[in-house]
């Protein structure tokens, strides 16, 4: 990642198979576009780089698997064939998908581990149609639950400003969803231009990285990091003052709790599974029974009608 503004020839690719390419979206860059006149995207660096892999039968030639926003950058996985996204797409229908992002929060968020449990909305008011917003703000309509865990990592200054730097964890994945959850706690994305009301322009870019996405495919999970962009050595406007965690501590933790909480899922559906077939088979002895019987009377019956 880099603080210069995003090229064509700019693609940053972090992993690459026969059925995925994951790769570092730069963070002024839209993933696609239907404008013609936009040829800035990363739909076109794709192109530029890998025509060969472009599939004509697609309305963008990529099958992008997940979406981040213009300014949010990061891991961003792209399918390469038809199976691979079906098998992709299941894992993020299911909710099995672990996606982590980085980010500067202005101010100083007190609670080091929290989670934020704020519905989220479209914003209905004139010139916000655009936006989310929580439930209970003016023109929010059809607020939806939303879930995001907050893990503060470190404090520090941002242009001499306080911020703190967090780990966030969507659990659900409702539009801009971390950035109002951030804005609904009174800490905004650092750069924020759209939920800062136009306020927070000073800074390069929105400090928002999609940092981990793990993807739990078959037989061999899918799992990419992009780097830390915010580094005082890349960015020296920031200065850490006081780390609480490490990223890759906060990391490994995280990981190992969603393989404890698939091992769960996993032992549930097997009970479940095995509970339904002894049901089925319960169903079958019981009709099995019953056309025993059915047979006895039925010889019965014929004896009868025999002798008479």
């Amino acid at each position: 990642m880099t603080t210069e503004p995003a090229s064509l020839e700019s693609l940053q690719v972090l992993y690459h198979s026969k059925d995925f390419i994951v790769v570092d979206k730069h963070w002024d860059i839209r993933i696609d576009s239907k404008m013609w006149y936009e040829k800035l995207t990363v739909q076109e660096q794709l192109r530029q780089r890998f025509p060969e892999l472009a599939d004509p039968s697609t309305y963008y030639g990529f099958r992008f698997c997940h979406q981040l926003d213009f300014s949010t950058s990061g891991a961003l996985c792209i399918a390469l064939n038809k199976a691979a996204a079906g098998q992709a797409y299941r894992c993020f229908k299911d909710r099995t998908v672990t996606k982590a992002y980085l980010a500067l929060v202005r101010g100083s968020v007190e609670e080091e581990t929290q989670t934020l449990n704020l519905a989220i909305g479209k914003n209905s008011s004139e010139g916000k149609t655009h936006m989310m917003c929580t439930e209970g703000t003016e023109g929010c309509q059809n607020p939806k639950p939303c879930q995001t865990e907050l893990t503060v990592l470190e404090y520090g200054l941002y242009d001499g400003d306080p911020v703190t730097k967090v780990l966030l964890q969507p659990l659900t994945g409702r539009t801009h969803q971390l950035r109002v959850h951030c804005s609904g706690i009174g800490h905004p994305i650092v750069g924020d231009f759209t939920y800062s009301s136009g306020a927070d322009v000073t800074p390069y870019r929105m400090m928002l990285h999609a940092h981990l996405l793990h993807i739990p495919l078959e037989p061999q999970p899918l799992h990419v990091s992009a780097r830390d962009p915010f580094v005082p050595t890349l960015d020296p406007k920031w200065i850490p003052q006081r780390s609480l965690r490490t990223l890759t501590g906060t990391v490994e933790t995280l990981l190992e709790r969603r393989v404890e909480e698939d091992r769960k899922r996993k032992e549930e559906e097997r009970e479940r599974l095995r509970r339904e077939e002894e049901r089925r088979k319960g169903r079958q002895r019981r009709t099995e029974k019953e056309s025993e019987e059915e047979r006895r009377q039925c010889q019965e019956w014929l004896s009868e009608w025999a002798g008479d």
